[in-house]
């Protein structure tokens, strides 16, 4: 009750005294240079997590399981590029838009697109890979074919010959026989995902699913299937993962699932600390709060 006391005064007991404010601050926003933009709105949502130096080692981040990204290896999970590339601006700008589901990493949505753009640019100064190497192609997402039980009996076939077992489980728990001692690139314990319960991290849609299959999820032991499977042979994995899914994490205040409760708590305090800024759940285009909120309503109704 205390925690929706303090949400529900931060909505509505402020916002009228500081909404002239709020649109000054605006106005400032789109006057400052992409760099000094892009540092400032780093700083006041991101530092608190990933750490002021972009190394994953921010003051919240030894309370929470799945650790923040360490944006100096250059290392990312959530790409459109084949395993091993960067990724695209676009794929950096899809996981702050959407965020990462079950994790404190929640959408962004209370930053206008061009504050979004300004702090995935400046992300990227952390990693000289940016500055060497440029992003590969983005891997091709063919058309989904009609899905049957011809396709998924295939996917079944395919999620044990293709060796998802292991990690996985038999049934898609995350309880395969390799599942236990697994750690990422940086020495993180890690689960293999259950894939019989929704949301998965990658995305609510069957493209999204696709795309890992096809990508890999690099700095984790999930590999890229681009040259093992066709795509054909993916979609029909797709549409077995999709028939097993059948369960949903358990929904807490908003929506929120797993982690993103502590996610949450942790923009709260940003917002605290630097609301006169416009900062977090009171600023404009309805807040964090409150559009987070929208995404969630929009999420479960998939």
């Amino acid at each position: 009750m205390m925690l929706w006391a303090v949400v529900a005064f931060l909505m509505f007991g402020l916002l009228p005294f500081v909404y002239e404010f709020l649109q000054g601050d605006e106005s400032m926003a789109r006057a400052q240079p992409k760099t000094e933009l892009g540092e400032r709105i780093y700083r006041e949502n991101c530092a608190a997590c990933h750490g002021e130096k972009g190394d994953g080692n921010g003051p919240e981040a030894q309370k929470l399981k799945t650790k923040p990204r360490d944006f100096t290896s250059g290392i990312f999970k959530f790409r459109s590029t084949p395993s091993g590339s960067l990724p695209l601006d676009s794929d950096l700008m899809r996981t702050v838009t959407r965020g990462v589901r079950g994790t404190s990493m929640l959408a962004q949505l209370q930053l206008s697109e061009e504050e979004r753009r300004s702090v995935v640019q400046y992300l990227e100064t952390f990693s000289p890979r940016f500055k060497n190497q440029k992003p590969a192609k983005p891997v091709s997402i063919s058309s989904r074919p009609h899905e049957g039980k011809e396709i998924i009996a295939l996917g079944e076939t395919l999620y044990k010959d293709a060796g998802c077992v292991s990690c996985h489980g038999p049934k898609g728990n995350g309880d395969g026989s390799s599942a236990e001692g697994l750690k990422d690139s940086w020495g993180f314990p890690i689960r293999p995902t259950d894939l019989t319960v929704k949301p998965f991290k990658s995305g609510p849609e069957p493209q999204d699913l696709y795309r890992t299959l096809s990508t890999g999820l690099d700095g984790t032991p999930m590999p890229s299937y681009f040259n093992a499977l066709t795509p054909r042979e993916r979609w029909s994995l797709v549409s077995y993962i999709l028939s097993i899914a059948t369960k949903e994490k358990p929904r807490e205040m908003m929506g929120l699932v797993g982690e993103e409760v502590d996610g949450m708590r942790i923009d709260m305090r940003a917002a605290m600390a630097g609301m006169m800024g416009g900062r977090g759940m009171i600023g404009r285009g309805g807040g964090m709060m409150n559009r987070n909120m929208q995404e969630r309503k929009k999420d479960m109704g998939r």
